[in-house]
C-alpha cells in the first residue's frame, strides 16, 4: 500500500457538520439580525443566552423601579414637610431601593404585605398595569426561546456517527463509493434518510467558472430508496456509473481530485417527532479506494446482537479480484 500524501484542502463544511463557510461585508447585518429576532435568540450561545434571561428581569425590575421612584417624587411622597394626610402613590416607599423592592415583588407576584400601591394615584396604577402586560410579553418571548433552544435536536444528531473514511469498491457487481452511519441511541430515527452533494469547481458550456458547483449523489440502501431502519450500523452505497457525478474516477485520479462530499442523515425522533439532521463530509484524501469496511455486528453467546465500535472506522483491503494489486491508499 502507498501513503498517500495529506494535503490541506478548504471545507465547507467540518467533519462534524458545521458550517466552514465566513459571511463577510454584509451591509445591514445587525438590522437583519433583528428583524428576526427570534430566530436569533434561539441561536444564541448558552452563555449570552442566559446573560439576556437573567438581564431582562433584572432590568425590568429596576426600570420600573425608577418610574415609581420617580412617581412618587412627582406626587410629594419623599418631602420632609409632609403633611400627616397625605396619601403616598406606594406605601412604604421612601427610597429608590424601595421603589425596587416594590417592582420585584409586583412583577414576581409576591406582595403585597408591607409596600402596596394606594387608590389615590391614577398614574402609579397605570404604571402597575404596564409593567405586568410588558415584562409578561418579555418573559413569555425570553422563556419562549430558552425552552426552544433546550427541544432543539441539535444534540441528538451529535448522536448519529459517520464513519470517519469513505470507501470505493465492488457492491453487487458496481463500483460503488460507501459511507457507514449508525445510531448511537436505543430510541429509533425514523423516516430517515440520507443524501449528498458533490461540491467542486465547474466550467459551463459558455467558459464560465463557477468555484463550487453543486452536483446530487444518491445514495442507496441494498439498491432500494425506502427509508432505512435505522438500529444497526448501515452501510449506504452510491453507484458510480455514467449517470454519478464522479464517473471517471479512478485510482490515478483520486489523489488529484479537488472537491468535497457532503452527506446529510434526516430524520424524524420517535420520542418527540421532531426532525433531526447531522452532516459530515468527506474529501478525496478521506476516500480509500479498493478498501471495504470491517464487519461491525456479531453474536454474544446469550443469543444477542452486539455491535463493537472498535471496528466501526476500521477498513480491510477489498477480496475483489478487480482491486488486487491496484494502487491503493490510506490516511
Amino acid at each position: 500500500m502507498v501513503n498517500r500524501k495529506a494535503e490541506v484542502q478548504r471545507r465547507i463544511v467540518s467533519k462534524d457538520g458545521h458550517n466552514n463557510v465566513q459571511i463577510d461585508n454584509v451591509e445591514g447585518m445587525v438590522k437583519l439580525y433583528l428583524h428576526d429576532i427570534w430566530t436569533t435568540v434561539v441561536d444564541m450561545k448558552w452563555r449570552y443566552k442566559l446573560t439576556l434571561f437573567a438581564s431582562t428581569f433584572v432590568m425590568t425590575w429596576f426600570i420600573f423601579g425608577v418610574f415609581f421612584y420617580f412617581i412618587g417624587m412627582g406626587n410629594g411622597d419623599f418631602d420632609a414637610g409632609r403633611n400627616s394626610t397625605h396619601t403616598p402613590c406606594v406605601m412604604n416607599v421612601e427610597t429608590l431601593t424601595g421603589a425596587f423592592l416594590f417592582s420585584l415583588e409586583s412583577q414576581t407576584t409576591i406582595g403585597y404585605g408591607f409596600r402596596y400601591i394606594s387608590e389615590e394615584c391614577p398614574l402609579a396604577i397605570f404604571t402597575l398595569v404596564a409593567q405586568l402586560v410588558i415584562t409578561g410579553l418579555a418573559e413569555i418571548f425570553v422563556t419562549g426561546a430558552f425552552l426552544a433552544k433546550l427541544a432543539r435536536p441539535k444534540k441528538r444528531a451529535e448522536t448519529l456517527k459517520f464513519s470517519q473514511v469513505a470507501v470505493i469498491c465492488k457492491h453487487q457487481g458496481k463500483l460503488c463509493l460507501m459511507v457507514r452511519v449508525a445510531n448511537m441511541r436505543k430510541s429509533l430515527l425514523i423516516q430517515c434518510q440520507l443524501t449528498g452533494k458533490l461540491f467542486q469547481s465547474n466550467v459551463t458550456e459558455e467558459g464560465e467558472k463557477t468555484q463550487i458547483h453543486q452536483s446530487s449523489v444518491d445514495f442507496y440502501m441494498d439498491s432500494s430508496g425506502d427509508c432505512p431502519f435505522l438500529i444497526l450500523p448501515l452501510t449506504f452505497y452510491h453507484v458510480i456509473d455514467e449517470k454519478s457525478p464522479l464517473a471517471g474516477l479512478t485510482p490515478e485520479t483520486l489523489s488529484n481530485q479537488n472537491f468535497e462530499l457532503l452527506i446529510t442523515l434526516n430524520g424524524t425522533m420517535e420520542s418527540t417527532a421532531a426532525t433531526c439532521q447531522s452532516r459530515t463530509s468527506y474529501i478525496p484524501q478521506e476516500i480509500l479506494w479498493g478498501y471495504e469496511f470491517k464487519p461491525v455486528l456479531f453474536s454474544s453467546s446469550n443469543c444477542r446482537y452486539v455491535v463493537d465500535f472498535n471496528f466501526f472506522d476500521k477498513v480491510q483491503e477489498s477480496n475483489d479480484p478487480a482491486f488486487l494489486g491496484s494502487d491503493t491508499g490510506k490516511l
